[in-house]
């Protein structure tokens, strides 16, 4: 009843808006806050209201070949009139590249087309309300699709009726597409930067591109952009990623394992679907069938290989390649942001697979505030835009993309560019809108870093393994404290986004890790005495000791209530063996200690551990924005491994002994976590 309220209030304000934004161009109102007041009342409107055009008309499977000669097969979705019939107008294009096949989408957007029916699934998903129950986290997941990601991800029939034409196109080797799929490589990028120009050049478009899709397609997005095709103007990713090996395929050498298995499984079982309309008509294209054949698993083989090799020598050259930070393969796989000279609005989430990339890929572009955005909510990667559309939320995210493409694409003068450009959820808080993030905020904004020591004193606050404390000052402890690899996160925070957000449905893992801490070393702070926020990337420098040539260790800083739940704002984890820190690319704070200590990853930089010699570590943390309420408590758990999230593959595994591993407190080699507060903590 609540949000059927609210949804009510904000149409009413929508229906009153817009009359006058019609008297002139000149009158559309300013945004303010995170729901973007009238102006935002106002994009709601545009996109839930009448629109110019009444149908949409389909060109199923158009061939667009590529230099090579490799065929693709789109979707061409147009604005139509009453009687069905495509309009002659050309009109700005809107491109989403996915793997996924077009018969996903096709399904995704299927209710849509069935007049009344589409509109009424999503506000059933938009209204279910379920917090405060076990399973909070499913209504988030129903509120995510009806609050703009099924639009998305498939295709949004309000944008094309307002008159775009939306171009769904399966990428080389996956769906009705010829060729090898090249998983974000650098052949891909290039039949991306080929169909932006095919389209620019077809007779329905007026050649101004944007692009839009969430994920992998989001992805796609990003590299485009850093390839300046001429005809694209502007992209709105959901859920990009920039550095994916750091993001999710061995995010600190761990592989991603209860993740990558799942997706590759699932691309490559799609892509073997065969166009049964070509069958039926006697088209069917054998090429197709061949480049099947001659491409059957998709990596599959690669992540065999990753897990069935006993050593380093054998391991399949594809995995060497990836893991190498000089090949030409995982050079396809780290991207250049700063590359980026057209708008953008990324939008990610605190907990996504892509979080470390994504206030990173803002902060690089090259284009004024404004311009580029930022929307990051309190959310996984199925679950962005959870949090919108109501009196004090963001709007949702297909009302932002019309008004992104809007301003862009048909040059409406609505606002958006005034809108954020940071728009964030305080994790423990609300929303907020600021001028930056991180490196970016202004000198208000800007947190100041601080060490805070572990110690072996008693916090009395944790059930784990050792319970100890986070002192504001330096300390002489020299415990060693030990920990080994257990199963306890299967129950985590990491098990959910390392899932992309379907095992956050179980409330008790991903919102309270103290499950998962029975197996942890946990060291808690005092509580704050004022509210106080954590905002920017988190560094943890670990003096540990290792029993074998190797060790695996994950880190997570947490905000502890008074009733002890234990919340965690974000995440990090490393191999020893490849600790080497990339200074060239990594930042510090002004005391000199690391902020985002970004480590080679890479085979070819291994530094083998001494058992029982000290091994310094440095580990870094996705960005992130939460709020410590008076009374609450700063906690940094310490893991050795982070099944399922991270597996290391077998013979980096093998090297661990499955031995376990020791923080070691050292005054003179001390362990601390630097965090970016504000506020008076009273530490």
């Amino acid at each position: 009843m609540k949000h059927a309220l609210r949804a009510t209030i904000v149409a009413s304000a929508a229906a009153l808006l817009l009359p006058l934004m019609a008297i002139s161009a000149d009158a559309a109102p300013v945004p303010a806050g995170p729901d973007g007041g009238a102006a935002g009342a106002a994009w709601t409107g545009t996109e839930d209201g009448q629109q110019q055009y009444p149908n949409v008309f389909v060109e199923w499977d158009v061939p667009i070949t590529m230099s090579d000669g490799t065929v693709l097969k789109g979707n061409v979705y147009h604005p139509a009139d009453a009687a069905g019939r495509p309009i002659d107008t050309p009109t700005p294009t809107v491109l989403n590249m996915t793997p996924y096949t077009k018969l996903v989408s096709n399904v995704a957007d299927s209710a849509f087309a069935i007049p009344g029916l589409g509109d009424a699934l999503l506000n059933v998903f938009r209204n279910i309300h379920l917090d405060g129950t076990p399973i909070s986290g499913f209504g988030e997941l129903l509120n995510a699709a009806g609050n703009g990601e099924l639009r998305n991800f498939s295709v949004d029939r309000q944008l094309i009726k307002s008159g775009y034409t939306q171009v769904v196109v399966d990428v080389r080797g996956t769906g009705f597409s010829q060729g090898e799929w090249d998983i974000l490589r650098q052949r891909e990028q290039q039949d991306t930067v080929e169909t932006i120009d095919w389209a620019s050049k077809q007779s329905w478009s007026n050649g101004r591109i944007g692009m839009s899709g969430l994920s992998y397609s989001a992805i796609n997005q990003v590299q485009a952009a850093e390839k300046h095709p001429p005809a694209l103007k502007a992209i709105f990713p959901i859920v990009p990623g920039s550095d994916l090996v750091d993001d999710v395929l061995a995010p600190g050498g761990g592989f991603g394992f209860n993740f990558i298995p799942l997706w590759l499984s699932a691309v490559n079982g799609l892509k073997w679907v065969p166009d049964l309309a070509s069958i039926a008509q006697g088209k069917f294209d054998f090429q197709w069938l061949k480049d099947r054949q001659a491409d059957p698993f998709g990596y599959l083989d690669v992540l065999m290989s990753a897990y069935t090799s006993p050593n380093i020598e054998s391991l399949d050259p594809r995995v060497k390649s990836m893991l190498n930070d000089m090949s030409a393969d995982r050079a396809g796989w780290i991207g250049d942001p700063s590359q980026i000279t057209i708008p953008t609005f990324v939008t990610g989430g605190w907990h996504d697979l892509f979080t470390y990339s994504e206030s990173k890929i803002y902060n690089a572009i090259s284009v004024p505030p404004g311009q580029k955005q930022l929307l990051m909510g309190n959310t996984y990667h199925v679950t962005s835009g959870s949090e919108a559309g109501f009196p004090g939320l963001p709007p949702r995210l297909d009302v932002l993309q019309r008004a992104w493409f809007d301003k862009w694409l048909k040059g409406i003068d609505n606002g958006i560019d005034s809108y954020g450009p940071v728009t964030l959820r305080q994790q423990g808080g609300g929303w907020i809108t600021q001028g930056g993030f991180g490196d970016t905020a202004p000198a208000e904004e800007a947190s100041r870093y601080q060490r805070m020591y572990l110690s072996s004193q008693r916090s009395g606050t944790a059930n784990s393994l050792y319970d100890g404390s986070l002192t504001s000052g330096a300390n002489g402890d020299t415990d060693r404290l030990s920990v080994s690899m257990g199963l306890t996160t299967l129950c985590s925070n990491d098990a959910a986004q390392g899932s992309a957000g379907v095992l956050s449905i179980i409330d008790g893992c991903a919102k309270d890790s103290r499950i998962a801490e029975t197996n942890g070393l946990t060291f808690t702070s005092a509580p704050v005495a004022e509210a106080t926020t954590i905002s920017g990337p988190v560094a943890v420098h670990l003096n540990t000791v290792q029993d074998a040539s190797d060790g695996y260790w994950t880190v997570t800083v947490n905000d502890v209530a008074p009733d002890g739940q234990s919340t965690v704002l974000t995440s990090g984890q490393i191999m020893a063996s490849l600790r080497q820190i990339d200074d060239a690319n990594s930042t510090r704070s002004a005391n000199g200690d690391y902020t985002d200590p970004r480590a080679f990853t890479s085979l070819d930089r291994q530094q083998p551990t001494v058992p029982g010699e000290a091994t310094t570590l440095d580990i870094a943390l996705s960005g992130t924005e939460g709020i410590l309420q008076p009374g609450h408590r700063l906690r940094v758990d310490v893991f050795a491994g982070n099944f399922p999230k991270g597996l290391p593959i077998l013979p980096m595994l093998l090297d661990t002994g499955f031995k376990p591993q020791h923080v070691q407190l050292d005054p003179n080699r001390p362990s601390f976590v630097n965090i970016p507060v504000r506020g008076n903590t009273g530490w």
